[in-house]
């Protein structure tokens, strides 16, 4: 009777520990690429279901065509705050899907800035104009073994362009897109 009960107890504190909410992690780094760029970021934890995302790294264009003597390429430094809602942990831990590395679906309101630093290009002469971005994104991220993870993410914002720093008359505004695919390791 003695070990029934203890059986009982045990199984039992086994569901109560089960039942706690889930939660992002409270810090992660890693570095990330997709096609047009590097990155590397760290996610800190706000809440239970909340993480600030930071970043920084290159973004990258290629431009061409017959206007143009050759395929140009450039890479440009860029700046990142990302507070993202990861809003289901607690149905995927539910169906015994992992959460590690914050590996769920987000909605987040990535902030970017590119600022007119330095341009890495095969092409002499290249200048960025600075901009500022604010684009609502939904993504998912997903864990492939204990450091490897993809993410995807789709949005449409808006993005201030510092004109007159370039030596425009007016500074402009218009629509921004975010949609990236990346593969990213995690330290």
């Amino acid at each position: 009777m003695k070990r029934i009960f203890l059986t009982l107890i045990f199984c039992g504190l086994t569901f109560i520990a089960k039942a706690q909410n889930s939660s992002v992690e409270k810090s992660t780094y890693g570095i990330q690429t997709g096609f047009l760029g590097i990155w590397a970021h760290n996610e800190s934890k706000l809440s239970n279901s909340i993480a600030l995302r930071t970043e920084i790294g290159f973004d990258s264009g290629i431009w061409g065509g017959d206007f143009y003597d050759k395929t140009g390429f450039l890479m440009t430094p860029v700046i990142t705050a990302e507070p993202r809602w990861y809003y289901n942990l607690n149905k995927r831990e539910s169906k015994s899907k992992k959460i590690d590395g914050n590996s769920g679906n987000f909605v987040s309101l990535k902030t970017s800035y590119h600022p007119d630093w330095f341009v890495i290009s095969n092409t002499d002469n290249i200048n960025v104009i600075s901009d500022i971005s604010i684009i609502p994104t939904w993504g998912i991220r997903r864990s492939i073994g204990k450091h490897f993870n993809y993410e995807a993410g789709i949005g449409i914002g808006y993005r201030y362009i510092f004109a007159k720093q370039a030596g425009f008359l007016e500074n402009e505004n218009e629509a921004a897109a975010n949609l990236h695919l990346r593969i990213g390791y995690r330290f």
